[in-house]
């Protein structure tokens, strides 16, 4: 049991060897890790510094709830019309939005046809009944699959008797949002926003954000190194929704919008902050930004552009829309801002474009790099903000590491003076230890916090524990008499129990304070929970091969626990 096969050997040593190799991509700086070959560059992690260890700025936002809501409204709009046409059932007025005591709804009437005398009465009654019923089903299929609620309202007064001179039938409808819908409406919003933040962290070159969910409509931002604040939060908050939008050229020869068109303002302002004109634009997004494969700032005739260019299907639908509205406008929108409005001159089917404005370099950058990130679902308000100084941080690691590092020479000191050449053992192990708890802690992205610092200095302490334990029964056996072979393994076998039931009762409290914990209460159980997990492998497995090895080569028949 003592000694270890030769494959038994290797993979202790191999574990060793490899988290020492991980841990050392925490030697050098990210101007040496740029100079290494991609392979090496690729095996070595470093550990992330939380807020209170480098500073940076901490952001608490949360979604606009009604916006996600108002977009499905506005969505299954044009979709509701599509419906009815498609089923030749027609509208008494047009749908539109209105404001409920429980969020906004759609309100619409549908009227029957209109009856054209008296001879045929019996049967258009029949007829009448039938579109009804029909009205009815379709309306009802069409609320659960966008998930409404629909509810039929009671008819207005006066009705039936304009009913009888005009038309057969006529209904009014409130679709409203299920609570259902809302929550996972909200749920996905929220998840895509998560990786819509963490792409534009990751573009700005920013490395190492925590970004993660709070509640039910909070996101917490926390970006370790951060210089300029307000930099990050307007790159953070911008929407950055892109749609390709006709201008209503109606308005312009009727003097009127129509229900299915929109009023936005352009995107160049005037010295008091207001738009400088409106556009008219088809309601309808031809194209929109979520087909977009890459954005760049390129240059023409010496000013900043964005070049884009849309993948498969963007490419087909891009050249579709400038295929068959050849001389009109094609306005470019974001965030409900018109920012481009040229006229086509000649189909685009190569799937790709640029998008001209009064930008400065730095705006075209941003917005290039908006575009590339991806839209936000719905806007964000920023509840809570904090910015860290770096100088707290230098201080907390300078003090951790002045810690961890007299924790460890005193613990190192006990060990020998208890232990003599068992705890020079003890030691080798302990230093492997630290070694191993911080290439995991690297592998796995772990944030590194003042209360992670804590637990690994509690480590330090309870790493030797098993040790402890091990050297204290081979003791007791030293005592009863026997050989020094049969002594050691004595000793192992019988602690190993002890040992384990220990560690998991720790371990089991680690995984609790994960559990329901947060921020630094957290860090503190990831670093609790790796240490104990190392300190198992070292106190057990490095520790005996150490003594088999010393053992083998030596072969003295006592030694002085």
């Amino acid at each position: 049991m003592l000694f270890y096969s030769w494959w038994k050997r290797a993979c202790v040593l191999g574990v060793v060897l490899c988290g020492a190799l991980v841990a050392s991509g925490n030697l050098f700086s990210q101007e040496q890790r740029a100079a290494l070959p991609p392979f090496l560059d690729a095996l070595l992690h470093r550990v992330v510094l939380g807020l209170d260890l480098e500073g940076g700025i901490h952001i608490l936002m949360e979604i606009e709830r009604e916006a996600i809501w108002q977009q499905r409204l506005e969505d299954s709009l044009l979709a509701l019309r599509k419906e009815l046409r498609d089923n030749k059932i027609a509208l008494a007025a047009s749908p539109k939005l209105t404001r409920a005591q429980d969020g906004q709804s759609i309100a619409l009437s549908l009227k029957g046809e209109e009856r054209q005398g008296e001879q045929k009465q019996q049967e258009q009654k029949q007829q009448g009944q039938e579109q009804y019923e029909a009205a009815r089903k379709t309306l009802r299929a069409f609320a659960r699959q966008w998930g409404f609620d629909a509810k039929e309202l009671s008819k207005r007064d006066g009705e039936d008797e304009r009913q009888n001179k005009q038309q057969a039938w006529q209904q009014h409808w409130s679709l409203s949002l299920s609570e259902a819908t809302k929550q996972e409406l909200l749920s996905s919003a929220l998840q895509h926003t998560i990786e819509i933040l963490r792409r534009r962290i990751d573009e700005s070159g920013t490395r190492e954000p925590l970004i993660q969910r709070q509640g039910a409509a909070r996101v917490l931002v926390e970006i370790p190194g951060v210089r300029d604040p307000e930099q990050v939060k307007a790159l953070l908050g911008k929407t950055a929704k892109l749609t390709f939008h006709l201008l209503d050229e109606r308005v312009l020869d009727e003097g009127r919008v129509s229900p299915d068109s929109v009023r936005l303002p352009s995107y160049e302002r005037d010295i008091d902050g207001n738009p400088e004109s409106y556009y008219i634009l088809r309601r309808r997004a031809y194209v929109s930004g979520e087909h977009l494969l890459d954005a760049q700032t390129v240059f023409e005739d010496n000013r900043p552009v964005v070049s884009f260019r849309f993948d498969a299907r963007g490419a087909r639908r891009f050249g579709r829309v400038t295929r068959e509205n050849v001389g009109k406008v094609l306005a470019v929108v974001l965030d409900k801002s018109v920012i481009s409005a040229p006229r086509i001159q000649s189909p685009i089917l190569g799937g790709s474009g640029v998008i001209t404005g009064d930008f400065s370099v730095e705006e075209a950058n941003e917005l290039a790099l908006l575009l590339r990130a991806g839209a936000l679902p719905a806007p964000l308000e920023i509840l809570e903000e904090r910015t860290v100084g770096p100088g707290l941080g230098r201080d907390s690691v300078r003090s951790g590491k002045r810690a961890a590092l007299i924790g460890f020479l005193l613990v190192l000191c006990f060990m020998v003076v208890r232990y003599r050449l068992f705890g020079l053992f003890a030691a080798t192990a302990l230093s492997v230890n630290l070694v191993l708890i911080l290439a995991v802690l690297s592998i796995l992205g772990a944030t590194l916090t003042l209360p992670g610092i804590a637990g690994i200095v509690l480590t330090t302490g309870m790493a030797v524990d098993a040790n402890v334990l091990v050297f204290e029964r081979i003791r007791e056996e030293s005592r009863a008499g026997g050989s020094l072979l049969a002594n050691i393994e004595a000793g192992y076998r019988r602690a190993i129990a002890t040992i384990v039931d220990s560690n998991i009762t720790t371990l089991i409290a680690a995984i609790i304070l994960f559990a329901f914990g947060s921020g630094p209460v957290r860090g503190f159980a990831v670093t609790l929970s790796v240490g104990i997990a190392t300190s198992l492998f070292t106190a057990v497995m490095l520790t005996r091969m150490l003594v088999g090895w010393w053992f083998r080569s030596s072969r003295a028949p006592k030694v002085t626990i």
